[in-house]
């Protein structure tokens, strides 16, 4: 949601690019707010299994600034429309079931809130700068 204080436009939205675990019930209490009826989340977490390829950890890193300015342009819009977005991101050496992302809308109706909750997700992978280097137990691969 968009304030309008004397021509000034305050964001609500959250975004956060950190290497401290993710403070999820803390995160989502930023989504809530009376005109709200429905709050989508996820939470990416590292698995230890894709296929038959086992992971042993994973360390993500990032292009910070240009990241930022992605995660801007992403909740910009949305935000716009009237809804809340929190967005959180971990970097750094991450363990088995440790949260790696957060995303959250908040929108008053459900069908927004999932809608642009992927949408959210889908487009921080395809667009901004955060890297995966994901050991396993075979070898070492990066992605997104």
């Amino acid at each position: 949601m968009l304030w309008r204080v004397k021509g000034w436009v305050l964001k609500m939205y959250y975004l956060q690019i950190s290497k401290s675990p993710l403070e999820i019930d803390a995160l989502y209490q930023r989504l809530k707010a009376p005109q709200y009826g429905g709050i989508v989340t996820f939470i990416g977490t590292v698995r230890q299994w894709t296929g038959p390829i086992e992971t042993k950890f994973i360390e993500y890193s990032a292009y910070q600034s240009m990241a930022k300015s992605q995660l801007n342009k992403l909740a910009d819009p949305i935000e716009a429309k009237g809804a809340r977005v929190v967005i959180a991101h971990r970097l750094g050496k991450l363990q088995l079931t440790d949260e790696a992302v957060f995303v959250g809308v908040a929108a008053a109706h459900r069908g927004d809130a999932f809608k642009w909750c992927e949408y959210l997700i889908d487009q921080l992978k395809a667009e901004v700068p955060i890297w995966k280097k994901e050991t396993d137990t075979d070898k070492i691969r990066w992605g997104n």
